[in-house]
């Protein structure tokens, strides 16, 4: 971020805009960091996680009137997923995406098969009320299976009443479920079923507290044509009838779509600290019975959140990809992925796709950047008169003092505030980007130099303790790098910046190096990609910064220009115009305030 010399209204404009930003991010995903205890703690986790993976619950356990010789599974398998099926609920017991892999901490490699249903997170069913006030869930029933081909027909009989469900394996990771009954208004009147889904969903990556902030319910409404998202601890869509409700986690989404939509809505979300998970959901909606029977077509997609994949759908999938709003997301899908694409189909390593994304946007904002530097030379040639005007209206009235020094800078043709431009085009840069690299699919498990997951952290350095508040146990060298070149940056640009002439004043210097340090607090544990670009970014400005100062601006042939300027007649601006009449205005407020207090004396 470029400074000018001294002390205006743009510094401190620019300065608190990406504070705000800055510091507003760090504290909202560093708050939900939490670690294993110790290293201890988190080996005897791994061993219990592990004799969990070889010991299967027994069915009594999940439903005492079930004997365990009654539960069978059943499976079905294509190129994309290998899914299991309990004849306990008839639901789905295990879902594996066969071309995607997920981190394990133990061997700190991407190389566990990828489970988004595994060892019971995944639960769910319908339920009524018989004519007694009885709730019936199909989740306690135990169904007969057949398979044919691809599909399996799951069927359960209570009380004469005949259960179906029915699933069909379909291509692009979905699976359709349609759910048929006969004989069911002989045991209840009700006109509606509940869809109940518990869904706790898995630590599949590396960053657990990134992860963990990007795993939220996400629903579509109004025919598919609204979207929406929900990452408090309850949902309320009571109002809405949702065409599908999904549970979205920072690369994969489990989804379910009825076709008749979910009534009357509602769901909780529950952080889980540690552990193999890290949120439990619950979601309840009503589905229509008509005459006392179920007959509806639901459909589950198990999603990796690849945009090309998820458009292709046609319900609005591509919104759960949570590339930012308006602006920033029209950015994010029609310059920085294709750039991307472009850049990798050239068969390079994506950090080096990275730098040459960070090198074209650079050339792109280059024209700013050279009006900036312009600015802030002709800053530094009229900073001698400023001086002189502090020093001249030293003890007057700071309101005076201000428009003599607006002054200058109108005969000089000099605007201050145009400095804010370049800053105010950074932040949706930035929040595209912070949106970008951890959550675009084709960055995942992507290895650069040492870091081995540029959608994650890098963590060579290793720390024997935990940052207090933090809660890190590593220092990443992306973060370190990059918090390096942005203060030798800001040593650059704010090196003649002028020290406050007020009591009470902010130094800028101060201030100017602290955010550096800000920026470090963020970055540790965000992607390293992102890291890795604004160090190319930031060091590319030191680049330009020297170019610019020795070969191409000359201050004699500014100093000249502002004297040129200084005898043309000057045109205000609206916006000056403006700035003028509103000193002028409190001006002459003070005035007559010191006039009534004289008089009351």
């Amino acid at each position: 971020m470029q400074q000018n010399n001294g002390l205006d209204k743009n510094q401190l404009i620019s300065f608190f805009i990406f504070s705000i930003v800055l510091i507003g991010f760090m504290f909202y995903f560093q708050n939900r960091q939490m670690k294993e205890e110790t290293e201890q703690n988190a080996k005897t986790a791994r061993t219990e996680q592990a004799g969990k993976k070889n010991t299967p619950t027994p069915a009594a356990n999940i439903n005492p009137d079930v004997k365990p010789a009654s539960i069978q599974t059943v499976s079905l398998k294509d190129g994309e997923m290998n899914l299991q099926f309990s004849t306990l609920g008839g639901q789905l017991s295990k879902v594996e995406l066969l071309k995607y892999k997920a981190y394990d901490h133990t061997t700190d490699n991407a190389d566990l098969p990828l489970y988004l249903i595994d060892r019971n997170n995944s639960s769910y069913g319908f339920q009524f009320k018989d004519r007694a006030g009885k709730v019936i869930n199909t989740k306690d029933l135990v169904f007969s299976p057949e398979v044919k081909g691809n599909s399996v027909t799951f069927t359960s009989n209570i009380n004469g009443a005949l259960i179906q469900f029915i699933y069909t394996l379909q291509p692009k990771y979905a699976l359709d479920f349609h759910v048929k009954t006969q004989g069911l208004q002989a045991l209840t009147s009700d006109a509606k079923a509940d869809f109940v889904w518990d869904y706790s969903v898995r630590n599949l990556e590396k960053g657990r507290s990134q992860e963990q902030t990007h795993s939220e319910f996400s629903y579509a409404f109004n025919n598919y044509k609204s979207y929406d998202y929900d990452g408090r601890s309850t949902l309320d869509e009571k109002d809405e009838t949702l065409n599908w409700i999904g549970v979205k986690q920072q690369f994969f989404a489990s989804v379910i779509e009825s076709k008749t939509g979910f009534t009357k809505s509602t769901g909780n979300q529950d952080m889980i600290e540690q552990g193999e998970y890290l949120k439990k959901f619950s979601f309840d909606g009503q589905v229509p019975m008509a005459g006392g029977e179920i007959s509806q077509e639901f459909t589950w997609y198990f999603l990796p959140l690849d945009l090309p994949l998820l458009k292709s759908y046609d319900k609005n999938f591509d919104e759960i990809l949570p590339l930012g709003w308006s602006f920033i997301g029209s950015m994010n899908r029609w310059f920085f992925i294709p750039m991307y694409n472009l850049f990798s189909s050239w068969g390079i390593a994506a950090g080096w796709v990275i730098f040459l994304m960070t090198i074209l946007v650079k050339i792109i904002l280059s024209p700013i950047m050279y009006k900036q530097h312009k600015l802030s030379a002709m800053m530094r040639v009229i900073r001698p008169e400023i001086e002189e005007v502090n020093a001249k209206y030293k003890d007057a009235d700071p309101m005076k003092k201000q428009q003599e020094v607006m002054n200058v800078y109108r005969k000089a043709g000099v605007n201050q505030f145009a400095g804010c431009l370049p800053a105010l085009l950074q932040i949706p840069i930035f929040y595209a980007l912070f949106r970008f690299f951890p959550n675009f699919i084709d960055l995942r498990g992507k290895s650069f130099w040492f870091v081995k997951d540029l959608t994650a952290y890098d963590d060579v350095i290793k720390l024997p303790f935990k940052i207090p508040f933090f809660g890190w146990d590593h220092l990443s060298i992306f973060a370190l790098a990059c918090t390096a070149v942005i203060l030798i940056y800001t040593i650059m640009t704010s090196g003649n910046m002028q020290q406050p002439q007020q009591e009470g004043m902010p130094n800028m210097k101060v201030l100017m190096y602290i955010f550096p340090i800000t920026f470090f607090f963020f970055l540790n544990s965000a992607a390293s990609g992102l890291s890795w670009y604004y160090f190319v970014s930031n060091a590319i400005n030191i680049v330009i910064i020297l170019v610019i100062k020795y070969w191409i601006l000359d201050e004699k042939k500014i100093h000249a220009m502002i004297q040129a300027n200084k005898a043309k007649p000057k045109k205000e601006g609206k916006f000056q115009k403006r700035m003028r009449e509103m000193m002028e205005q409190a001006q002459e407020q003070q005035k007559q305030v010191e006039q009534m207090k004289n008089k009351k004396k």
